[in-house]
C-alpha cells in the first residue's frame, strides 16, 4: 500500500538486526518443533492455511479502505520513520543481533 520507492517503516523495523535475528530464531524454533512433533505439525499446518486464507480475505476487503486512506497512511509512515531514526540514534543495541 506504500509505494516501493517510498521508505516503509515496517520494512525498516524488520531489517533491524535485533528484530530480524529474533524472527529467525522464532522461525527456527517453530520449524524444529513441527519436525519433532508430527501431531503438532499437522495442527500447525491447519492453522497456517487458515491464517493465509483469512489474510487474503481481509486484504481483499480492506483494499478500498486502504486506497481511500493512503494519504493518511503516508503521513503516518513518514512520522514513524522519523521516530525510528530517533530510536536508532538513541538505542544502539537495535543494530545488533539478539545474541550480542
Amino acid at each position: 500500500w506504500l509505494s516501493d520507492v517510498q521508505e516503509n517503516v515496517l520494512q525498516r523495523v524488520l531489517q533491524l538486526p535485533v528484530v530480524s535475528s529474533t524472527c529467525e530464531s522464532l522461525q527456527r524454533t517453530y520449524t524444529s518443533t513441527k519436525e519433532a512433533h508430527p501431531l503438532m505439525a499437522s495442527v500447525c499446518e491447519v492453522y497456517e492455511r487458515g491464517v493465509q486464507g483469512a489474510g487474503a480475505l481481509a486484504m481483499r476487503g480492506m483494499e478500498p479502505v486502504v486506497r481511500r486512506l493512503e494519504p493518511q497512511f503516508t503521513v503516518a509512515n513518514n512520522l514513524a520513520c522519523r521516530g525510528l531514526d530517533h530510536l536508532e540514534e538513541k538505542i544502539p543495541a537495535l543494530q545488533y543481533p539478539v545474541d550480542k
